[in-house]
């Protein structure tokens, strides 16, 4: 039997796309931006070969079940 807490969490996730004129620097700022103040983590990572990257966050969402 799965605990309820775990049927109840499902993932938010947010797309970023990245300029190849963008330095690494910024982009890092970027990202570390998003981890910090909304609780966003790496999900996934792409690099084209024209040089621009494509970058995917996600975040758990809880949905709060009744109680009563």
């Amino acid at each position: 039997m799965k605990p309820k807490s775990a049927a109840l969490a499902t993932w938010e996730f947010r797309e970023i796309a990245i300029s190849r004129e963008t330095s690494r620097e910024s982009a890092r700022q970027i990202l570390t931006s998003a981890a910090e103040t909304d609780h966003w983590e790496l999900d996934r990572s792409r690099m084209f070969p024209d040089g621009r990257r494509s970058i995917r966050l996600r975040r758990k969402v809880i949905r709060a079940a009744r109680t009563a």
